[in-house]
């Protein structure tokens, strides 16, 4: 494959730098540092085209002044970056509701939806956004959904069905984020089966992340759901791979938004949030997977052309400590493998 594919543009997730961070945990690191490490981080002459962010405090307060979205703007644009994608604050410590709960629950998580559009759209109207989506999950506990399995996959079915007509009418679609976490959308067939439900293909889609899907053939959380035997021996790389195909099989044609992770089969929780699968640094020798050749699962049709689904690509660092948050050379390290897997799985314009 030429190394001189441009697409897809390679960002950077801005909300490491606040997710399990808090109180009772490490602080927050800001959203001018985040900006400033990665539009720092060269490879070759090479750099990250652009961020997704988390319009959250303190970074983008959901309900920020027009002024507020223009300084944003200029945060972004000076720094020769563009925005992707965005996560909506669908959770409720946050401003938000679950997605299977009562009327006010469901109603706040709409609101969230519909903010993050604003917002998205002004940030294109003022020329730092041309792609990228609003990502969501179903905010809601898997012992939650486990009461009532079909009848809570119909209530968050219908709420994201809600939700699209509200992306649909700011012209833009949404990712739900399978995580093992979040109810409904714990396991590979769960995903299936809400996406599915939802039945508005054009307007949402899954956004997968190479850590969190890993669990996924682990069954964690899901485990009717497993491809790998609990006792699996991580050197059977024949097994390994046909578990994530047979994920990737299924949720590839759903794919909108996709994160590039390392995992090491375990999960991690951190501050507020529950335990998901583990992102890990890029030389993590205990990492599980091959980041460039397993990433192709999810950015290749199954004759290997690229899917061209999404036009960006982002690095998930969620839940690393500060420590290594704040190490230049831990995005230029992350940034080349961004672009070994652009060269690998991408294209030119």
């Amino acid at each position: 494959m030429s190394i001189s594919n441009t697409f897809p543009k390679l960002h950077n997730a801005m909300w490491p730098g606040l997710v399990g961070k808090g109180d009772d945990s490490e602080p927050p690191i800001d959203l001018d540092t985040m900006l400033d490490l990665t539009a720092a981080a060269d490879v070759n002459g090479t750099k990250f085209d652009g961020v997704d962010l988390f319009l959250a405090d303190p970074h983008t307060p959901i309900d920020a002044s027009d002024d507020q979205i223009k300084e944003l703007a200029d945060k972004v644009g000076s720094r020769n970056l563009v925005v992707g994608s965005a996560v909506a604050p669908v959770w409720e410590p946050v401003g938000g509701g679950a997605a299977m709960g009562s009327a006010d629950d469901r109603k706040q998580f709409l609101e969230m939806v519909r903010k993050s559009c604003h917002i998205l759209g002004r940030l294109k109207e003022l020329g730092v956004r041309s792609y990228g989506v609003v990502r969501i999950d179903s905010a809601s506990g898997v012992e939650d959904w486990a009461a009532d399995p079909a009848g809570n996959t119909k209530l968050i079915a219908d709420t994201f069905r809600q939700a699209c007509d509200i992306a649909s009418d700011h012209g833009e679609r949404l990712a739900a984020e399978g995580e093992i976490c979040w109810g409904g959308m714990h396991s590979w067939k769960s995903m299936v089966e809400l996406l599915e439900a939802v039945d508005r293909p054009n307007t949402i889609g899954f956004q997968a992340d190479m850590a969190h899907t890993l669990l996924y053939v682990m069954g964690y959380n899901a485990p009717e759901a497993r491809l790998l035997p609990e006792d699996f021996d991580w050197s059977d790389g024949d097994a390994l791979d046909g578990a994530l195909t047979k994920v990737t099989d299924a949720l590839r044609p759903w794919t909108i938004d996709f994160h590039v992770a390392q995992n090491d089969g375990t999960v991690k929780g951190m501050g507020s949030h529950d335990k998901t699968g583990r992102h890990c640094m890029v030389g993590d020798p205990n990492g599980r997977l091959d980041i460039v050749r397993h990433a192709g699962l999810w950015l290749n049709n199954a004759d290997g052309s690229p899917t061209k689904a999404m036009q960006h690509i982002c690095w998930d660092g969620c839940m690393f400590p500060n420590e290594d948050l704040l190490k230049q050379q831990t995005w230029n390290d992350i940034l080349g493998a961004m672009i070994n897997v652009r060269d690998a799985h991408g294209w030119s314009s």
